[in-house]
């Protein structure tokens, strides 16, 4: 199973995630072969590290849990906090080091799974999966990566997903891993 594990930053922690970074790098060498997608979140100026998304395939959300706690950044507490949901990716494109990109994430209440995707063009959408229940029946949000970080792109992605009761966020991130 595929799961999206986000991690969010806690205050102050750059300096030591810095001085933490091979045993992190380690930890994700570990599972290279099975993360789909990986990378971190940043500052609105690209300049500070605010967060980590990993979309990874486990057993299980035991699994995709103990991922993240056996993190080295969670152990030494530089995370404040993760989620872990299940994802059913319906998009993935080749997403390059360099290009600037925006990860948008949308939460709602669980609904039927809906199996359409964003009508952006495949040039500008470069990752759509569903968050989805356990059982993969019913969604409970969606991840999605916009190969850009001008505003009228991931507004418009922004757009189609809202709606009423729907909480969306908006980060710049970066594609990750060893280069």
């Amino acid at each position: 199973m595929l799961f999206y594990v986000h991690a969010t930053d806690a205050p102050d922690v750059q300096d030591r995630m810095i001085a933490q970074g091979e045993a992190h790098w380690s930890y994700m060498d570990r599972f290279a072969d099975r993360l789909v997608l990986r990378g971190p979140t940043l500052s609105a100026d690209g300049e500070e590290h605010t967060g980590s998304l990993h979309v990874v395939e486990v057993a299980d959300r035991a699994a995709a849990e103990r991922f993240a706690t056996q993190e080295p950044y969670w152990i030494s507490g530089l995370y404040r906090d993760f989620t872990a949901d299940r994802i059913i990716v319906r998009q993935q494109g080749e997403i390059s080091r360099d290009e600037d990109a925006t990860l948008v994430t949308a939460r709602w209440s669980a609904r039927p799974l809906d199996t359409g995707e964003p009508k952006l063009p495949h040039d500008v959408l470069g990752f759509f999966g569903l968050l989805v229940d356990d059982e993969g029946v019913r969604s409970t949000g969606c991840a999605a990566v916009v190969r850009t970080l001008v505003d009228k792109e991931v507004q418009a992605l922004v757009d189609e997903i809202a709606d009423e009761g729907v909480t969306v966020t908006a980060r710049r991130w970066c594609r990750g891993g060893r280069a």
